[in-house]
């Protein structure tokens, strides 16, 4: 491949030119560098007309790879994919391939070699020409190439540059090369096109490497995010899910998390095994991994890609050897000066297999050429991965939170021992006191129990049942006296198998008239034994009878009558009634008279309740006369306003829409004439001069002659869709029409729907809302149609407000829950009377409590200014109390929501206005 500058041999200038901007438009269209790749080496030899173009990148070691390759009826064998020593390309040629940008034509069968380098290997300046320099040929390069059935060859640097320009010397990244089984001679023109092209590569490049770098930002940042928020959950923080997150970030096949301090352990995917005799113990205690923890307690990290290259683990090589570990990651874990502990990463071991163009043998005494480019696989076994330095980055970052997070938990758990301390302490300083206060605390509880109610029964029955463990007696009952010589037991509690009393009566002659003056003066009977204390013999055959033993009895006065007696019982034994509870069961008496009182006076007071109940529940029925009479004068206010707003806008936005798409067919007729002026102007001069061709280029005068009858017609189509939507405002808005007449509801539906347009398309993170409709056949229905419009903007508004809400709320659920989807139904029942709608989404659903209030006036679910709570109580009174139909909804949380509406086909005469 020789280097001519013939004139009769070179495409032409604005071909050329043309041909470039479509190949570096083509290599920009994309951000995916292995497309750019790709396009750039089909174009390169479209271009060229050779054999095969590729693209060949430096790997670190010097060796490289064929990523891209383009090859014409297969003249000759492909080496895509094939890794290439690095002696195969001297160090001498890549420096002046990097420092001078230098380009090389060889041509075999001449055996020459062309260097045409583009600056000065000294300086770095661009060289004022750029003669190509002929050489002989070294005798390997040529046995080298043909090899390869190569005859001819151009080699053209793709460099790398720095796209923050913290480095200005750029890295050599690859070679674009052209091979040619046949002698072929590069133009000089050629060769400027082909240097533009790897230019072109060289920024695409510095582009991709700019968005690799921001993904991978993006995504240690969403990583950090979602640990943070993991180790800051209230009220526990979740260490264990934050490690196998941790561990899942740096593509780990386990973890472990050690907290000194409470010797604390999680671990996740594998882990090494201890020696059988230290298998009861944690790895963290083994002597070498305490010597890490000590060596790195200054928030370090030791990254090791093969520990069984690192000689001072040894020791540990057994622990590992039954797992997949091969490196691993020691991060130490400090809180100001306080080591906490250590995370470990583990990285499981690989294989790999590369595929070599021909077995190289990188034995010193074999420096020939390989005469054979076979594919030879050499495949690695156990291969260790790397730790990068944003492995390295990302681990300082995660340290710190896990730091953060575990001092909190340290320090809560030191605050709950302090407090549990500190509790047992009190309680036991105050163990004495309870015992003194154990009565009145007693006496306090067994009152609150009483003036929880009103109702008598339930205040003599608390009293009872409460009393009885207090006291730890047999029996406590309640003795009324329904008149001066008669009364019965009305209220008791026993514990035991002792028989009830409930309702026995006491004879006069056992209760005697003097013995109710003296409970009136305060009188409290205390018998210790019923078979030894002085008692009449009715009164003790009445207590034997009883089963009783030992009895207490105080009185229950009300001012200057007794009401009547609380009496304790001790049935198994006789019993000495000490001081503290005679006097418990007086005061117990005493707050029993006023919640009797208390009780009488309530039921007393239920007749003016009754009356005070009759009337707020006339005025609750007025309140809500009220709100309805304000939810109907909001409803018209809006509906005049939104009508009169909305007819406005159709008017002011009709006149100018006509009159551009009055005179766009006027435009684009002169449009038409202009272009075919111009066409007869280039059949008639076709050798414009170079000013009318520089402008021609300028302008791009074949796409603009291409595309300005798209644009005339767009803008008819976008007139066309400005009449449509005024239309659909004028149709929406019912103003020009008659209030109560027969209409195609579908028409107003899809008015409402188009108004809409703007909300269900996709915009930011949000995917749009997909509208489905099942329009059945349906008859024009009479109907107030302005304020059917209403009904369907409110509940179709309602579910795009709850489906965009749910994905801007958790952007997650994009990736798993089905796209937002709005279905409207319509069909006419069996019985044909009825017209059915149904609207509905498959948002998050309500719940019961929420669905039974929905069509309640002001209430809404909404934030504070995004809604007023009309919405739906209106709609509920525009096709019930208007329309004479049914409105219902039907919804579950996480099934989605469902409105049904139902109106007659005809209004009935009592719902006309």
């Amino acid at each position: 491949m020789t280097f001519t500058e013939k004139p009769e041999s070179w495409p032409q200038s604005s071909d050329q030119e043309t041909l470039l901007h479509r190949m570096i438009k083509q290599i920009r269209r994309s951000l995916d560098l292995q497309e750019i790749l790709t396009t750039t080496v089909t174009e390169v030899r479209s271009f060229l007309g050779t054999d095969r173009v590729k693209i060949y990148r430096f790997d670190a070691d010097g060796s490289g790879e064929v990523i891209a390759e383009s090859i014409h009826q297969q003249r000759l064998p492909s080496l895509l994919g094939l890794h290439f020593p690095a002696n195969d390309i001297p160090a001498s040629a890549r420096e002046m391939f990097l420092l001078a940008r230098q380009r090389s034509i060889v041509d075999v069968a001449a055996g020459i070699i062309g260097l045409s380098p583009l600056k000065s290997a000294k300086n770095g300046k661009a060289l004022l020409t750029q003669n190509i320099h002929y050489r002989q040929l070294d005798s390997c390069h040529i046995q080298y190439l043909k090899a390869m059935g190569v005859q001819s060859s151009l080699v053209v640097p793709i460099l790398e540059y720095d796209p923050r320009g913290e480095s200005k010397q750029p890295k050599l990244w690859g070679l674009l090369v052209s091979h040619d089984s046949q002698a072929r001679t590069i133009l000089k023109r050629e060769l400027k096109v082909v240097q533009q092209i790897a230019d072109q590569v060289a920024i695409a490049i510095s582009q991709s490497n700019l968005l690799s770098e921001a993904r991978a930002k993006q995504q240690r940042e969403a990583i950090i995010n979602q640990v943070t928020t993991l180790l800051h959950q209230l009220p526990t923080i979740r260490l264990q899910q934050a490690l196998e997150t941790t561990t899942a970030s740096f593509s780990g096949i386990g973890g472990r998390l050690y907290i000194e301090q409470s010797g604390e352990l999680y671990t996740c995917g594998e882990q090494p095994q201890l020696a059988y005799e230290l298998e009861d113990s944690v790895n963290e205690q083994h002597p070498v991994w305490e010597h890490w923890m000590l060596e790195y307690k200054r928030g370090e990290i030791w990254a090791i890609s093969d520990l069984y290259k690192e000689p001072n683990l040894s020791v540990l090589f057994p622990a590992f050897q039954s797992t997949r570990i091969r490196g691993f990651m020691v991060i130490s874990l400090n809180y100001r000066e306080k080591f906490i502990g250590v995370l470990t990463i583990f990285r499981p071991e690989f294989d790999s297999e590369i595929l070599w163009a021909g077995r190289y043998d990188d034995n010193k005494h074999q420096e020939l050429p390989r005469l054979s480019f076979e594919v030879w696989r050499e495949e690695k076994k156990g291969q260790a991965p790397a730790w990068k330095p944003e492995d390295i980055s990302l681990a300082q970052a995660l340290c710190h939170n896990f730091s953060m997070a575990i001092q909190q938990q340290l320090t809560t758990q030191e605050l709950q021992v302090l407090n549990t301390n500190l509790e047992i302490r009190v309680q036991e300083q105050t163990a004495e006191i309870e015992k003194t206060l154990l009565l009145t605390k007693a006496l306090k509880q067994v009152t609150d129990q009483i003036r929880r109610t009103l109702d008598l029964n339930t205040i003599l029955q608390t009293i009872v049942r409460e009393v009885r463990p207090l006291l730890n007696s047999d029996r406590v009952l309640i003795y009324q006296l329904m008149s001066e010589f008669d009364g019965e037991v009305i209220v008791e509690e026993f514990n035991g198998n002792w028989q009830s009393v409930l309702g026995l009566k006491l004879s006069s002659e056992c209760f005697p008239q003097d013995y109710i003056q003296l409970y009136l003066e305060g009188r409290v009977r205390a018998i210790n034994d019923v078979s030894t204390d002085v008692l009449s013999p009715c009164h003790r055959e009445f207590l034997v009878s009883m089963q009783v033993q030992a009895n207490l009895i105080v009185p229950i006065k009300m001012g200057n009558q007794l009401w009547g007696l609380l009496v304790a019982h001790h049935c198994e034994s006789p019993r000495i009634w000490q001081d503290a509870e005679i006097d418990l069961l007086q005061q117990l008496a005493d707050q029993a008279a006023i919640a009797i009182q208390q009780a009488q006076l309530y039921e007393q007071s239920c007749a003016a309740e009754a009356k005070a109940t009759a009337k707020a529940a006339q005025l609750e029925q007025t309140l809500h006369q009220l709100q309805e009479t304000q939810s109907k004068l909001i409803h018209t206010e809006k509906m005049s306003g939104l009508g009169q707003l909305v007819a406005g806008i159709a008017h002011e936005i009709n006149n100018p829409v006509n009159f551009i798409y009055g005179n766009l067919c006027h435009a684009s007729n002169y449009t038409k004439d202009l272009l075919k002026l111009l066409e007869l102007y280039q059949s008639q001069y076709p050798n414009p001069n170079s000013e009318i061709r520089s402008t021609m280029e300028a302008i791009d005068f074949n796409f603009l002659v291409q595309d300005l009858p798209k644009i005339m017609s767009s803008m008819r189509l976008g007139s066309d869709r400005i009449r449509s939507i005024v239309l659909s405002l004028r149709n929406f808005s019912r103003l020009d029409e008659a209030e109560n007449k027969r209409v195609d509801l579908h028409e107003g539906i899809d008015n409402t729907l188009l108004i809409l347009q703007h909300r269900l398309k996709p915009h930011g993170h949000f995917p749009g809302i997909t509208v489905i409709k099942d329009y059945g056949e349906l008859p024009k229905v009479e109907c107030y149609a302005g304020q059917m419009n209403q009904v369907f903007m409110n509940v179709i508004n309602n579910a795009i407000d709850v489906l965009t809400d749910e994905i801007e709320q958790n952007t997650q659920l994009i990736d798993t829950k089905p796209l937002p989807t709005i279905r409207i139904s319509t069909r006419v029942t069996t019985q044909n009377p009825y017209l059915l709608i149904s609207i509905a989404d498959n948002g998050p659903g309500m719940s019961k409590d929420v669905k039974k209030r929905i069509f309640d006036p002001f209430f809404t679910t909404k934030p504070v200014g995004k809604g007023t709570g009309l919405g739906l109580a209106i709609s509920y009174q525009i096709v019930v109390e208007k329309h004479g139909g049914l409105m219902e909804c039907i919804s579950e949380p996480g099934k989605g929501t469902e409105f049904w509406i139902e109106i007659p086909l005809k209004l009935q005469g009592g719902n006309r206005e």
